[in-house]
């Protein structure tokens, strides 16, 4: 593996501790997101190895400040996304809805067609997004929040399929953390809360081992895996609530 990343998403929560990890491992760390403050807070935990561009994925020019970011760095050899919101709505408040898919969807597509560009031009990479385990099912408290996840993971499918008709050099890892305690998760109420620095761990070593499909952590593979079993008449039928 190399010693080159791109976290795009690391101003707080779960990728703000996956870049000190990579930072306390000696990469070469390229951190994106839309504080310019947090991002420089970062730079200056270790000046010579992390490097910064203020990006917000729901711009279209966003592709043009990643490749910026790249070029900074010197290259990529890992691309991670971690930038992604979502929230309860029992409402189905359109704006609320609209503006998760701006950013788990159009944001997520200008990000990993922009670094899939970049490695087929390279000739290798890897490839790393966080979706969710909301993905497994739709969860009727957030709605947008779960079937943009589903649509990341099937994006994700898609391109590793796409990268093996094509013969390429290009890992893939769809990384589903179940329920961390971070800020997107400030407002509301959720079960099994997770530690962020615990989590970051898992997926530094999930991202190492090159799994493609990374559930974090235990207890989460086992709720995934009875949750897949059930029935879709049941399913909807569950008082699933906050």
């Amino acid at each position: 593996m190399g010693k080159r990343i791109i976290i795009i998403g690391a101003t707080s929560g779960i990728g703000r501790k996956v870049a000190e990890v990579y930072i306390t491992q000696g990469w070469k760390v390229g951190v994106a997101g839309r504080r310019a403050e947090e991002l420089e807070a970062l730079r200056k935990q270790a000046p010579d190895q992390v490097f910064t561009q203020v990006i917000d994925v729901t711009q279209p020019d966003s592709p043009e400040h990643l490749q910026a970011l790249i070029k900074q760095v010197g290259g990529m050899d890992v691309f991670l996304l971690s930038s992604g919101i979502g929230k309860q709505n029992h409402d189905l408040e359109p704006e609320a809805e609209l503006k998760t898919a701006a950013t788990n969807v159009e944001g997520f597509i200008r990000m990993v067609t922009t670094a899939y560009h970049f490695f087929v031009r390279q000739g290798y990479g890897h490839l790393a997004a966080i979706s969710s385990i909301a993905g497994t099912k739709g969860l009727g408290a957030a709605a947008a929040y779960s079937a943009t996840k589903r649509f990341q993971n099937t994006y994700l499918d898609a391109m590793d399929q796409l990268a093996r008709m094509n013969k390429l050099n290009i890992t893939f890892t769809d990384i589903r953390p179940g329920f961390v305690a971070t800020p997107l998760l400030k407002d509301d109420r959720y079960p099994l809360l997770m530690d962020v620095t615990d989590v970051a761990e898992e997926i530094v070593q999930a991202i190492e081992k090159k799994k493609r499909i990374a559930i974090i952590d235990w207890k989460y593979r086992i709720l995934v895996f009875f949750w897949r079993m059930i029935p879709h008449w049941l399913w909807v039928r569950l008082p699933v609530k906050n």
